[in-house]
């Protein structure tokens, strides 16, 4: 057992934690390689975040691993991107099953090529029994456009009289996102140094805790995710109250 790992409190680990990997460009042209070198080399390090997010007890992983605004990138590196999905989806199978990983997807997954949809659907399918922690990839995702959906699906139910509009509340939102069946996010990491949520859960994230790191998403390890562990919980987590309300409760 890790060092980092002794000195967290398993009692008190986030549930649901929410990761933008980015630097996978930075981290490739350090290198001296083209953008796809990196994402080949980000495989690591959701292994790594995964295992460390089970090691801890949390039951939800969500990892943006693809945005709307993507779709805006080199068509060379969309397809590359589209191919590693494909693949590593493929290969990561019986790491799933042997791990009790539950993989799940969010987002607009029409807008991707008919072969990563078809496998997608294929280890989604494959792990749906498995418990011990669930593993969901955010792809084509864009929040906003999430929230916009969820608007247009209420607003057709209220014409069609199956809600009123005074009972529109924030249960019945969340039941029309695409996070349904996932809790509200509780600690949101970014790699990178960059310090944005761009675009992701912002619904969700409502009371997370961000953490930011400069480590490049290629690099990032356990050890990286206990160090936001450990940060997470030295932070007092109020949702509204005064401290002294946490205190006498506590």
């Amino acid at each position: 057992m890790s060092e980092k790992l002794q000195n967290i409190n398993l009692n008190k680990v986030p549930n649901h934690i929410a990761i933008i990997m980015d630097g996978n460009g930075r981290w490739a042209k350090q290198q001296g390689m083209k953008r796809v070198f990196g994402h080949r080399n980000a495989l690591t390090a959701v292994r790594e975040a995964v295992a460390a997010a089970s090691d801890i007890g949390s039951k939800f992983i969500t990892l943006y691993a693809f945005s709307t605004e993507n779709w805006n990138r080199p068509k060379l590196e969309v397809d590359a991107l589209m191919s590693l999905l494909v693949t590593s989806l493929k290969k990561e199978v019986p790491e799933f099953q042997k791990n009790g990983i539950k993989v799940n997807s969010i987002g607009n997954i029409e807008q991707l090529p008919k072969k990563a949809r078809e496998v997608l659907k294929e280890v989604i399918e494959k792990t749906s029994n498995n418990s011990t922690i669930t593993l969901t990839f955010a792809l084509s995702y864009g929040s906003r456009e999430e929230i916009v959906n969820a608007i247009k699906n209420i607003s057709k139910k209220v014409v069609n009289n199956e809600i009123e509009i005074k009972k529109i509340s924030e249960k019945i939102i969340n039941n029309h996102l695409y996070t349904f069946n996932l809790p509200d996010v509780d600690l949101m990491i970014r790699t990178s140094g960059e310090q944005r949520i761009s675009n992701f859960l912002l619904w969700q994230m409502a009371y997370a805790e961000l953490y930011f790191t400069e480590v490049l998403w290629p690099d990032f390890r356990k050890e990286h995710l206990f160090d936001a562990i450990i940060d997470y919980q030295n932070r007092e987590r109020r949702f509204g109250k005064t401290s002294e309300q946490i205190d006498a409760n506590a």
